[in-house]
């Protein structure tokens, strides 16, 4: 009995030791989900933060990426290496427009067929991808190789996950755009969902297709959500990113270097100028720059330096004005508004960017005609008072200080003279008519 009782208690043990090491049913697996958020349009800024947080979901082992999208649209070079790095993620990457009201338009309809999923939010909307020239009108040739190179990759992204190629091309030819429910309905995303969370527990182990074909089950677990936000260097830069922050940046500091330049030794408009200048260069490092307007905007300070150096009357000056606000006018040009300077913006502060310069100017003149007050030069022409008789010699007044003075016509003390020679520390003077 003893023997029984024993072997019974012993396998008991045995099982109880086995339970820990056998592997966890798919419920009780965690749905590891990294979610990022991109409410921009989109540039180098917003390719390295996807970049970004891929690496870290797929080094930390994370079973999706979420990226909640809301876009007007962007830049096409960012908007490729987007999709590459989408495209090449070892980890899912679900696109989903969101909140409510929010939209994926141009670049971002790229990006939403591009995710192995692809969800909106109701109220949102999508499509508008028709490219855009960023320096005016092509020739037609040009333009018919943009239209179908767009229209060939757009179809090749909504074939690989399953969506309709057809639809797909009709928002880039046709600039066609499509609610939440069109775009469900035409097959060209997968889910509608009110909320991030009903989103995932829609996605709770379905099957996917990633591009290269292979098939993958997302876990059945309870979702885990882990917030992915912008570092500050990504932040920082998204906001230089905007244009009118950018102009003002390159505007006042021109302003600030050139009062510098005119009024050497203030040192805080030229370091205040210089720092706002280091920013402009970050921001056109990242803004669609047009050449052109930024070479009229420096040539424009130049004239004006020329206008002191040479003093052309005014017309150096006034052309530097012109350039100005003509560089100002098609410095950004951007696919979409929210990177282009409106012109009730850009004119008002040319303008008085230039009245600024001009009025430095005006400043710079009239020190130039301003008679010399100090040294040798400023003495002649001053008048004073004789303080002792000059027969020839004697002493004067003049200019707050008291001279040795010579007149070749007496003078009695106290009588006024004037200066009209200096000699060393000797005056010449001659008695006031």
């Amino acid at each position: 009995m003893k023997r029984e009782s024993s072997t019974l208690l012993g396998l008991f043990c045995a099982l109880f030791l086995l339970f820990p090491s056998l592997p966890l049913s798919g419920a009780d697996l965690p749905f590891r989900v990294l979610h990022m958020g991109l409410s921009q349009p989109i540039h180098s800024v917003s390719s390295a933060y996807l970049e970004r947080g891929v690496q870290r979901a797929s080094r930390e082992g994370y079973d999706l990426v979420l990226l909640s999208l809301d876009t007007p649209g962007g830049l096409d070079r960012a908007m490729r290496k987007m999709i590459q790095t989408i495209l090449s993620s070892p980890v899912p990457v679900a696109v989903y427009v969101s909140p409510s009201g929010g939209r994926a338009a141009s670049a971002g309809f790229f990006l939403l067929q591009a995710g192995d999923i692809a969800a909106m939010a109701p109220g949102t909307q999508t499509g508008a991808a028709h490219p855009v020239n960023l320096f005016g009108k092509s020739d037609p040739v040009m333009e018919t190789k943009v239209m179908n190179d767009a229209v060939s990759f757009i179809r090749n992204l909504a074939e690989k996950r399953g969506r309709d190629p057809a639809g797909a091309e009709a928002t880039v030819r046709n600039s066609r755009s499509f609610t939440d429910r069109e775009a469900l309905e035409g097959h060209l995303i997968d889910l509608v969902s009110p909320t991030l969370s009903g989103l995932l527990n829609e996605l709770r182990g379905r099957r996917i297709r990633r591009f290269s074909g292979l098939e993958r089950v997302l876990p059945i677990g309870v979702p885990l959500v882990t917030s992915f936000p912008m570092n500050r260097k990504e932040s920082f830069l998204s906001f230089l990113a905007d244009p009118t922050l950018a102009y003002l940046l390159l505007m006042f500091g021109l302003l600030g270097v050139f009062v510098e330049f005119t009024h050497p030794g203030g040192i805080v408009a030229g370091l205040s100028g210089g720092v706002c200048l280091i920013f402009a260069a970050m921001a056109f490092q990242i803004l669609p720059i047009n050449v052109t307007g930024l070479f009229l905007i420096i040539l424009s300070v130049c004239l004006f330096i020329a206008e002191i150096k040479v003093q052309g009357f005014g017309v150096l000056g006034i052309g530097g004005a012109i350039a100005m606000v003509l560089g100002s006018v098609i410095l950004i040009d951007a696919p979409v508004k929210e990177m282009r300077m409106p012109l009730s913006f850009v004119l008002p502060i040319a303008f008085f960017v230039c009245l600024c310069f001009l009025g430095i100017l005006l400043l710079v003149y009239r020190t130039y005609r301003r008679q010399v007050a100090t040294g040798k030069e400023g003495l002649v022409g001053e008048e004073g008072n004789a303080v002792t008789d000059l027969s020839p010699s004697g002493k004067v007044f003049v200019h707050g200080e008291w001279w040795d003075a010579l007149s070749e016509v007496p003078v009695l003390q106290g009588e006024r003279v004037v200066v009209i020679k200096k000699e060393g520390m000797l005056l010449r003077v001659e008695p006031k008519k």
